[in-house]
């Protein structure tokens, strides 16, 4: 018997929502991730999430922002990250930062959660740009997973 935390998707679902959120304040408002990371620890939908993974996805993804918009730049089908909104591109930065770093997670598991944060926070058809791109970048970062 292991002391190991059942895995629960309900929870994974939230701190993506969560670092969504976050992350579209940060590239926003220009406040430190130590800011926004205090502001939403104090928030009361926190209980709901993977509050590990959330604080790994708002570390990480802000540090490696640059990395990963350089691995989805080839896939932006001629837009610039400047021309993407910045919902769409907190979602494509999830996105590429779960499928390069967590291989524990299903591919298109991470490409499903991020057309669903799509259709819930972005603009009308951006679920479709985003399935896209991220497809593409799944296709050349998961081969094997993807053929």
């Amino acid at each position: 018997m292991t002391d190991k935390k059942k895995f629960n998707p309900t929870a994974r679902r939230w701190s993506r929502r969560l670092a969504l959120q976050a992350m579209y304040q940060w590239q926003m408002g220009g406040q430190s991730i130590t800011e926004i990371e205090l502001q939403f620890c104090r928030d009361e939908n926190i209980g709901k999430s993977d509050i590990p993974y959330f604080n790994e996805l708002l570390q990480a993804i802000p540090m490696l922002h640059e990395a990963l918009d350089r691995q989805l730049q080839p896939f932006l089908e001629g837009r610039s990250l400047a021309e993407l909104d910045p919902i769409e591109l907190a979602i494509l930065r999830i996105g590429a930062y779960e499928l390069e770093k967590r291989l524990d997670i299903p591919g298109r598991v991470i490409i499903n959660e991020a057309v669903e944060q799509a259709k819930t926070f972005g603009a009308t058809e951006s679920f479709k740009y985003v399935n896209g791109v991220l497809d593409q970048l799944a296709r050349t970062l998961r081969s094997k997973e993807f053929t």
